[in-house]
């Protein structure tokens, strides 16, 4: 994994600020029936990774507008295993992109409403503008965030905002436990090897072509065949057997946020249906 450009954690952060290759993703031939086309309006630029401007389905015009990245893209750096922040104060900028990638404006934090590398890994930002304002500014909506479980074979993009580049591919299948380093992710989506994505690429949205919703949101890829190390991250099944994929790339399902997002895009951690990790104080 990583912020920026590289495949693993570290790698992805270090792409962006000048490192290495990185995170992979799935390919193949496109799903049949109808889909629905991917651009680039509605992602942002990080200053190491990508990102997207997200709503849930019970978001309103009216709400504060969210970001959702990695946990690993955080500013203060790489939350520790275990570690979960909650309305941290931030004022972190994004570069909005439009569909053609073009940048149209600048979007502001106001606080890290939550993030965390513990059974995913996510950061969500509030911003100062509302989506309402967002779209009537620069006439770009929210993506959303799909409320169901990602769809083996499904074919995916990954839209980088941070390289204005998209990878496509489909959803090769699902890794019961990811570990890479101190991290370990639960449920995770495993790209088919078309998705080659690169440092840079963590924190991009993964759009299911079907519903043209944000089903995942890329974060890691095992570089060198290395076992369960930094940037080499390794699959556990449920009979704890560990299997390494070299090149392959990995991305944590979202479904998971919708049910803890309430009114005001506040995050209510106690909120029916909400399985997020709670911070050490509240288990």
């Amino acid at each position: 994994m990583g912020n920026a450009v590289a495949g693993g954690l570290l790698a992805l952060a270090l792409a962006a600020a000048g490192a290495t290759p990185a995170l992979a993703g799935p390919t193949g031939p496109q799903a049949p029936g109808k889909t629905k086309a991917v651009d680039f309006a509605g992602t942002v630029a990080l200053s190491n990774c990508s990102g997207s401007v997200v709503r849930t389905p019970q978001s309103r015009p009216g709400d504060p507008a969210l970001v959702l990245t990695n946990g690993h893209c955080m500013e203060t750096g790489f939350p520790a295993a275990g570690e979960v922040i909650v309305d941290q104060p931030s004022t972190r900028t994004f570069k909005l992109l439009d569909a053609k990638a073009n940048e149209v404006g600048t979007l502001t934090a106001s606080k890290v409403s939550y993030a965390t590398m513990t059974d995913t890994d996510i950061t969500l930002y509030q911003l100062t503008s509302s989506y309402r304002d967002i779209t009537k500014k620069y006439g770009i909506k929210p993506l959303e965030i799909e409320d169901d479980h990602p769809v083996q074979g499904r074919a995916i993009t990954v839209v980088s905002g941070y390289w204005k580049k998209t990878y496509s591919c489909r959803i090769d299948g699902f890794v019961h436990r990811i570990k890479e380093g101190e991290w370990t992710w639960k449920d995770s989506v495993r790209y088919t090897p078309a998705c080659q994505t690169i440092g840079g690429t963590s924190g991009s949205p993964v759009i299911d072509h079907r519903t043209g919703k944000v089903t995942a949101v890329n974060n890691t890829g095992n570089e060198d065949g290395e076992r369960c190390t930094l940037n080499n991250p390794c699959e556990i099944d449920r009979k704890g057997r560990v299997t390494v994929r070299q090149g392959i790339n990995y991305a944590q399902e979202t479904y998971g946020i919708v049910p803890c997002v309430t009114r005001h895009s506040r995050i209510d951690l106690d909120r029916p249906g909400c399985r997020l990790p709670r911070p050490a104080e509240q288990r």
